[in-house]
């Protein structure tokens, strides 16, 4: 169960955030500016490419694919942006840390541009994925450290390296882990790579951001920062009263559009990765049907198909399911379809007494929506890790 007097106690939240996970959020805004200042360090301001790309593909595992996604999210409709997770696991040779395998698709080729991103750089799987992607004609592009073999390769194969932004924070402790391909990610890697994928995707035409975009996202973090920050109390705190709803529940994170699509992944993504928590995340109108299941078994509010009477104060309290509604309401909502999903989605909550929880973000800029609901949910993951 949460110890809910851990929340409202900074001192000790902090001491038991060995990893500085907490440290790490509150430092995004400054690092997606130092990414930026990286990328147009290495040559982005002046790429002048030939033309917008078919598809970009995005290659590497946790926020990488997170990153893709929101590419996804906000890529102009007549191109498409393809995640590319590890396809196979192998034995790793003696100058590299990770086994894993990625393989390209079949009809990838020279009018595609392929992004292969890594925190470390040093995947032997994704230096042979970009040696595949030349061989195809492909334009490609790396996100990596400086001097890391990943950034050697970008050079060998003409590609375009672009730097990693690493933490500004001290790494802190790291658990120990029976799987050494497996690290414990950073929780702010995401906007490290995002940053100039999205630079990239701006220069090459994949996307139509309003100008100073990423600035103005990077603010919107520094202001969900101090709003969730450790020595804000819950009841003022969105993050961590968001941590209490969520102690001993199954949460259905749904999104009621493309980018809150992306930031119910992410959500159920950290909820996986900081706090043990399974959570089934799912775009609005689908999940009406892929998890209505769960509202009329067990987990639903108001089932109980045992007793009524049996004594149950020795019994341990069951789960329960949790609904987290990620919106964005730049406009009049009401009448569009996603509207009308919304109101279905809580006329279903309703009907089975489950508890249904909505952050809304009315911001235009769907980069900036995007900021202002993924930083206070992975605030909140991290609170539900800390205290759970």
């Amino acid at each position: 169960m949460l110890d809910e007097s851990l929340l409202d106690d900074p001192a000790a939240l902090l001491r038991a955030d060995r990893q500085h996970a907490l440290l790490s959020l509150a430092a995004v805004g400054a690092r997606i500016r130092i990414a930026a200042r990286l990328a147009d360090a290495a040559g982005l301001a002046g790429l002048r490419p030939e033309g917008r790309p078919r598809t970009v593909v995005v290659a590497g595992s946790g926020s990488v694919l997170t990153a893709g996604a929101v590419l996804a999210s906000l890529a102009v409709p007549n191109c498409q942006v393809l995640s590319l997770p590890p396809a196979e696991s192998r034995p790793a040779g003696p100058e590299f840390t990770s086994g894993l395998g990625w393989q390209l698709p079949g009809w990838v080729g020279p009018l595609d541009l392929v992004v292969l991103a890594s925190p470390q750089g040093i995947e032997g799987g994704l230096i042979s994925l970009a040696e595949q992607a030349y061989t195809r004609g492909c334009a490609i592009a790396v996100i990596a450290p400086e001097h890391s073999p990943l950034a050697e390769a970008a050079l060998q194969v003409r590609g375009l390296p672009l730097p990693y932004a690493p933490s500004t924070v001290e790494d802190g402790d790291q658990p120990r882990a029976d799987e050494p391909d497996l690290p414990t990610e950073d929780p702010a890697a995401l906007w490290a790579f995002l940053t100039p994928l999205l630079a990239l995707a701006e220069r090459t035409g994949v996307t139509q951001l309003p100008p100073g975009s990423l600035d103005a996202a990077a603010d919107r973090l520094d202001e969900v920062a101090v709003r969730c920050r450790p020595d804000a109390q819950t009841y003022t705190n969105p993050a961590k009263a968001l941590a209490a709803q969520l102690s001993g529940t199954v949460p259905l994170v749904w999104g009621a559009g493309p980018v809150t699509g992306a930031a119910a992944e992410r959500f159920a993504a950290v909820l996986a990765d900081r706090a043990g928590l399974p959570a089934l995340p799912g775009l609005l109108p689908r999940v009406l049907v892929a998890h209505r299941g769960m509202f009329v078994g067990r987990l639903g509010g108001g089932s109980d198909p045992e007793d009524f009477f049996r004594d149950r104060v020795d019994e341990p309290e069951a789960l329960q399911l949790q609904v987290v509604l990620l919106r964005h309401t730049p406009g009049v909502e009401e009448l569009t379809e996603a509207g009308h999903s919304v109101t279905r989605a809580r006329r279903l909550a309703d009907a089975h007494e489950v508890r249904l929880t909505e952050f809304t973000s009315s911001l235009e800029d769907p980069l900036q929506a995007l900021a202002e609901l993924v930083g206070l949910t992975d605030f909140a993951a991290v609170y539900l890790g800390l205290a759970g």
